[in-house]
C-alpha cells in the first residue's frame, strides 16, 4: 500500500504483524469476564504454567478469574500472562491457553458487539460445543451470533454494539468505500480494474499493485504472494517468493525485474489471485479497522475514515493516528461527540501525511471525508460528491 513509515512506530514488518485490533480504548479494567451460562473465563487450577488451558467455570472471584481489559497492546491478562491461541492457530478449533505475553496476533483481541475477536486470525473467542460444564474449554471458531460467542467485560458492560445505521461491512457500503480509495489510489473508481495495476511511484517502497497498493517493500505484497502460492502452487508468482522475502524492507527490484511486473498482470487474470487479494485486505486492513470502528461507536464514515488510514499508514500506524487524536476528543464509545471525534481524527491524519512528501496532497481528506462529515453524511450514503487531487468523482 502507499502507506507512510509512521514515525512514532516501525512498519517494516509483515503485514500480519500489524493486526493490533485493540478492545475499546479505556482505562485499563480488571475483573471477570463471563459468558455462556453466566459462568467465567478461568485459568484452570489458577495455574499461570505457560500452556495452561482457558476453561469456563463457576465465577469465584479468584485470581484466576480476574482478568486486565483495555490494554493498550490488545492483550488480555491474568496471573501476569495474556490469554493466547495455542500455536497462533487460525484454524477452527484451535484452543487457548495462557502464556508469556509476546505482542504477537495471537494474543491481540478486539471487543465488538459482544464479542471478543483475535485479530491474528479474525475468528471469535468461542465456548467449545456450547457447553456450560465447568472446565469447558474456550477456542477460537469463525464469528456467528450464538450464545457461545457472547462476553460480558468487567465492570459489568458489554463491548459496545454497533451504532443506528448499516455499517461499512455490508456489500453496498464496501463497495463504495472500495470505490473511495480507489478514486485516490489510481484515479479511477473501478476498483475491480486494479487487481492488474502495478508500477513503482518512487515513494520508497518499491512496486506498488493491486486494489489496495500492496507494496513490495513494506510485506503486505509477500504476505499476498505466499497466501496465493498456499492456495494455488505452482503459480506464475510463486518463483518470486525469495526475492519478495529479500527486497521486504526495501525499495529494491532485485530478483523481480524484469518479468515481475508482466506475471503481476498475468495473473491478475486469475479470479483465485483476485480472491486472495480481497482475502488480504480484509484480513490485514478492512476487518480490523470496522471493527475498531464499531467499538469506537462511530458509523460508516468513521469507519471508512478508519480503513483509509490504515491503506495509506498501515493499520499500527491507524492505530497511532487514533492514539493522538485520543489526546484531543473522546470516540461516541467514550461519551464524546461522533463529528468532535472525527474532526480530531482527521486532523491528527493530515498531521501524519503531511510528514512525506508522497502523502502531501491532504485533499482525500479535505475534499472527500472532511466534506462528507461537514454535511453531517455519518451513514456515508450515495450520492456522494467528492474531489481527490484536482479531479471530480460522483458516486451513486
Amino acid at each position: 500500500m502507499k502507506r507512510a513509515i509512521y514515525a512514532a512506530v516501525a512498519l517494516a514488518v509483515p503485514a500480519a504483524a500489524l493486526t493490533y485490533g485493540l478492545l475499546p480504548a479505556s482505562a485499563a479494567a480488571a475483573g471477570p469476564i463471563k459468558g455462556l451460562g453466566g459462568k467465567c473465563i478461568d485459568v484452570a487450577a489458577a495455574s499461570s504454567a505457560n500452556g495452561t488451558a482457558i476453561q469456563l467455570y463457576d465465577c469465584n472471584s479468584t485470581a484466576a478469574q480476574q482478568w486486565t481489559v483495555g490494554n493498550t497492546d490488545g492483550s488480555i491478562r491474568a496471573l501476569g500472562k495474556c490469554l493466547d491461541v495455542t500455536a497462533a492457530s487460525t484454524a477452527d478449533g484451535a484452543k487457548i491457553q495462557l502464556y508469556d505475553c509476546n505482542n504477537t496476533g495471537a494474543q491481540k483481541w478486539s471487543a465488538g458487539n459482544g464479542t471478543l475477536v483475535n485479530t491474528g486470525s479474525g475468528k471469535c473467542l468461542d465456548v467449545t460445543g456450547g457447553s456450560t460444564a465447568n472446565a469447558t474449554r474456550l477456542q477460537i471458531w469463525t464469528c456467528s451470533t450464538s450464545a457461545n460467542q457472547k462476553w460480558t467485560l468487567p465492570g459489568g458492560g458489554s463491548s459496545p454494539t454497533t451504532p443506528a445505521g448499516v455499517g461499512l461491512d455490508n456489500p453496498a457500503k464496501k463497495d463504495v468505500a472500495m470505490q473511495i480509495v480507489s478514486a485516490a489510489e489510481n484515479s479511477s473508481l473501478d476498483w475491480r480494474a486494479q487487481f492488474r495495476y502495478i508500477e513503482d511511484i518512487g515513494d520508497g517502497r518499491g512496486y506498488t499493485a493491486g486494489i489496495i497498493g500492496f507494496c513490495s517493500g513494506t510485506g503486505d505484497m509477500l504476505e499476498l504472494v505466499q497466501a496465493y502460492t498456499n492456495a494455488v502452487p505452482g503459480n506464475v508468482l510463486a518463483k518470486y517468493l525469495p526475492a519478495l522475502r529479500n527486497v521486504n524492507g526495501t525499495d529494491s527490484h532485485a530478483g523481480l525485474d524484469p518479468n515481475f511486473t508482466a506475471d503481476w498482470r498475468t495473473a491478475a487474470a486469475d479470479t483465485r489471485f483476485q480472491a486472495a487479494q480481497e482475502s488480504e485486505r480484509d484480513r490485514v486492513y478492512f476487518n480490523p479497522s470496522v471493527r475498531d470502528g464499531k467499538s469506537d461507536g462511530v458509523r460508516a464514515l468513521g469507519q471508512f475514515a478508519y480503513y483509509d488510514a490504515a491503506v495509506m499508514h498501515g493499520y499500527e500506524g491507524m492505530r497511532a493516528i487514533r492514539n493522538q487524536a485520543l489526546k484531543r476528543a473522546k470516540p461516541p464509545a467514550q461519551g464524546g461527540d461522533e463529528r468532535a471525534w472525527l474532526n480530531a481524527f482527521l486532523d491528527e491524519r493530515v498531521i501524519e501525511m503531511k510528514k512525506e512528501e508522497a502523502h502531501s496532497d491532504t485533499s482525500r481528506v479535505d475534499t472527500a471525508q472532511r466534506r462528507f462529515l461537514t454535511n453531517g453524511n455519518f451513514d456515508l450514503n450515495t450520492p456522494l460528491d467528492f474531489a481527490v487531487y484536482g479531479e471530480n468523482f460522483h458516486i451513486g
